[in-house]
């Protein structure tokens, strides 16, 4: 008996060697990925004013804009999981970096209102399919107990893209060296120039899947797909030859809500925040304000391995979740009523924690319930139907702002959006811990039988 605990204790300590040393060799590249595809979403805030005023957009055309980026993301989302899973995240992932890079470049054409819809919506194509791709991706690396911690760190591009890339962006809108481009078409340009040069390394860098690494040896290989074995029984629940079921799945439609909840969160702050803060500090969108917007990100980038880390730990991934999308809901919540700098970073702070931190616990659900094509499908699904939360956050908002004749009203409501989506997580957990404690009576039963 102790041999056998010894020998387990032993494969156990082996496995995680070997689980470092895909995140040292895998999850830099991909954090920074990552953190561009971010910046790239997000820049657009830095110049709300700026468009605004040299090209004639309206607050409406702005907002609309702004969202329709998730619309040409969401059409895109499915056949480009499809495609990643059969042709490799070497090729594909690279390409939608390359491809949106030159994209963003692009932007420095918005002329008016058209242009800056159709830019926004092929920025949105052209990026379709990176974030459930590499939730997909991940999969294939690391198994069960350990994916959580892996989405955590994926997701550390989001601070560290929004807490460099403001005072980056405040700067570039700062600068004096325009040569003959306006300061807000300058960011657009070395953005995307940034991004197209991290594509091509990605492309030399990337590795699709453990049988494809040099790097690891045939017993670590080995060790990998026994551990993906075990998760195997637990996690396939919709049946991989028929991934059409997905969409048919109750289920996998309660995880879009949910992270349709989560997103509507996410986009309701990141579009409006510069604003918001420029408004509170009786100054313009620019390096002073890029600092300020950092604050948030800076908790975010501490706490976010530490709490993915301590939820792998337990295996409590939807309790935390419900915890941290209901700090979300609170801090936005909160946020509203704030008119001084500092108490409103306190509570928009709590709010982007919540909102960051939920999500890499939120896709370790899906992704224990779903496989192969299956997983392809369901991860793109979730994440096209979830991200169109992108699209209406903004036009929510500034709908209800308008309704309502008050600028706070648009982020009550996404407030109480995310607070159903508190809700049916804390149904799915129910859910959970019914069917856990109806496979262990199976298992007592089965046992007694034989």
């Amino acid at each position: 008996m102790q041999n056998t605990q010894e020998m387990m204790s032993s494969g156990h300590t082996e496995l995680t060697q070997i689980i470092r040393k895909i995140k040292i060799r895998i999850l830099p590249l991909i954090v920074l990925m990552f953190a561009l595809a971010m910046l790239d979403r997000s820049n657009i805030g830095f110049v709300k004013h700026y468009i605004e005023v040299d090209v004639g957009i309206s607050a409406t055309a702005y907002a609309l804009g702004a969202g329709i980026f998730f619309i040409g993301y969401a059409l895109f989302e499915i056949p480009s999981n499809m495609i990643l899973h059969r042709v490799g995240a070497k090729v594909w992932l690279s390409r939608i970096m390359i491809t949106w890079g030159l994209v963003s470049i692009a932007m420095i054409f918005v002329r008016d209102s058209t242009s800056f819809y159709i830019l926004r919506f092929l920025l949105g194509a052209a990026e379709a399919g990176f974030s459930p791709g590499v939730i997909l991706f991940l999969t294939y690396w690391f198994p069960k107990a350990f994916r959580g911690q892996a989405y955590g760190w994926y997701y550390l591009g989001v601070p560290i893209a929004l807490m460099l890339g403001g005072p980056f962006s405040g700067w570039l809108l700062e600068s004096n060296y325009t040569f003959g481009f306006k300061n807000w078409q300058w960011m657009f340009i070395v953005q995307g120039v940034l991004t197209v040069i991290v594509g091509l390394i990605a492309f030399f860098m990337l590795v699709s899947q453990p049988s494809d690494a040099k790097w690891l040896s045939t017993r670590e290989k080995q060790m990998l797909k026994q551990a993906f074995a075990q998760d195997m029984p637990e996690t396939q629940r919709v049946d991989s030859n028929k991934p059409q079921k997905v969409f048919s799945d109750w289920m996998v439609w309660r995880f879009v809500f949910i992270y349709f909840a989560i997103q509507l969160s996410v986009y309701g702050v990141l579009f409006f925040l510069p604003t918001k803060l420029a408004e509170l500090l009786h100054t313009q969108v620019g390096i002073e304000v890029g600092f300020y917007s950092a604050i948030p990100w800076v908790f975010t980038l501490f706490l976010l391995p530490l709490i993915t880390r301590i939820a792998d730990k337990k295996q409590n991934w939807n309790f935390m979740a419900i915890i941290m999308l209901s700090c979300a809901v609170i801090g936005i919540g909160l946020s509203t009523q704030m008119t001084h700098i500092f108490p409103f970073i306190f509570t928009i702070s709590l709010a982007v924690v919540g909102f960051i931190v939920v999500q890499p616990l939120f896709w370790n659900l899906p992704t224990q319930y779903l496989t192969g094509r299956a997983a392809a499908i369901g991860t793109a699904l979730i994440g096209s139907m979830g991200n169109l939360g992108g699209f209406v956050a903004p036009n929510l908002k500034n709908w209800m702002d308008r309704v309502w004749q008050n600028d706070m009203a648009g982020l009550v409501t996404l407030a109480v959006v995310g607070f159903i989506g508190v809700i049916l997580l804390v149904i799915l957990n129910r859910k959970r811990k019914d069917e856990s404690k109806m496979t262990v009576i199976n298992r007592v039963a089965s046992s007694v039988k034989h």
